[in-house]
């Protein structure tokens, strides 16, 4: 209940602002006026430009559809069974951070081949987190509504076996704006092939989904994230820019964690995969319920992957 207290808080303290931004338009256009009426121009400083303010209407607007959309989150939530209404992320930023490959994750030569970074976690101060989902065997149509509903962003890491009986699917996932990205066309361990039996992997894959999904990605995912040197010289030349993997990994049932404080930490990438009761014990549903769960009660908002880079 603290964060939907919080949000309410803050959904208040956003109608103070806009009130107040409203009466200062408001004392503005009358000093305009005034102004115009005594026959006299205001103009700007030299080297200013001249700045129309926005009406008040507009600004209420606006406010009214924070309301909305928040209102419409918090229904989604309730009917999902959250416990709490999942934070929203903050814009996207407008300075990319630098991502360079993560300490001890390095292959020979990295920097000198300029190799796409392998990396679990985006360097921002921001508490945020992204969430990557892999493979593709599992085609939840009630995973799709959810998460359209509560605008939850993820990104799809996509294995050719396992989405090639139904890439419907994932045209209309990647319609409500999810990135689809490379995962190769049979998942192998990688370092067990050879060059050229990689590159077929990789670039086998990038054709199939310019083919059925309009766009070669630019993010790849090494299956089991083991790759070797060979591995980022094949995604290069395929086109690839970026190889994410993971900090964090959610089951439906359990988290597993990388680093030793078990716990979330800015930017880290969250891994889980298209699963259901098959093979878990439980719906991709419940595993995006204990998602969400954990991060919102841990203040972190899930932002898109592909913004950050």
């Amino acid at each position: 209940m603290r964060a939907v207290v919080q949000n309410d808080k803050n959904r208040s303290s956003w109608g103070t602002r806009v009130r107040g931004g409203i009466a200062v338009l408001a004392v503005a256009a009358i000093a305009s006026g005034c102004a115009q009426d005594s026959g006299q121009e205001v103009r700007p400083a030299a080297g200013q430009p001249r700045l129309k303010a926005p009406e008040a209407r507009a600004l209420d607007s606006y406010a009214t559809r924070l309301r909305t959309a928040y209102a419409a989150r918090a229904q989604a939530a309730r009917r999902w069974g959250l416990r709490q209404v999942p934070l929203t992320a903050p814009p996207a930023p407008l300075h990319k951070p630098r991502i360079t490959a993560r300490r001890g994750f390095e292959v020979d030569d990295q920097e000198e081949l300029g190799l796409p970074p392998v990396f679990t976690t985006v360097p921002t101060r921001q508490k945020v987190v992204f969430l990557t989902i892999d493979d593709g065997a599992e085609k939840d149509r009630a995973f799709l509504r959810m998460m359209s509903e509560l605008k939850i962003p993820y990104s799809a890491f996509l294995s050719n076996f396992l989405v090639k009986d139904d890439y419907a699917y994932f045209r209309r996932m990647q319609s409500e704006g999810v990135t689809l990205n490379n995962h190769t066309l049979t998942h192998p361990y990688l370092p067990g092939l050879s060059y050229a039996e990689q590159k077929h992997e990789i670039c086998g894959m990038q054709k199939i989904m310019k083919r059925q999904f309009g766009k070669a990605p630019t993010l790849f995912r090494p299956p089991f994230g083991n790759y070797n040197q060979a591995t980022l010289r094949a995604a290069k030349s395929c086109g690839i820019e970026y190889a994410p993997i993971w900090d964090e990994e959610v089951f439906v049932d359990h988290w597993a964690y990388r680093e030793d404080d078990q716990d979330l930490h800015p930017g880290d990438i969250v891994l889980t995969h298209f699963r259901g009761r098959a093979e878990w014990k439980g719906t991709m549903v419940d595993d995006m319920r204990r998602f969400l769960n954990k991060v919102t009660a841990k203040g972190y908002a899930v932002a898109r992957l592909e913004d950050y880079l």
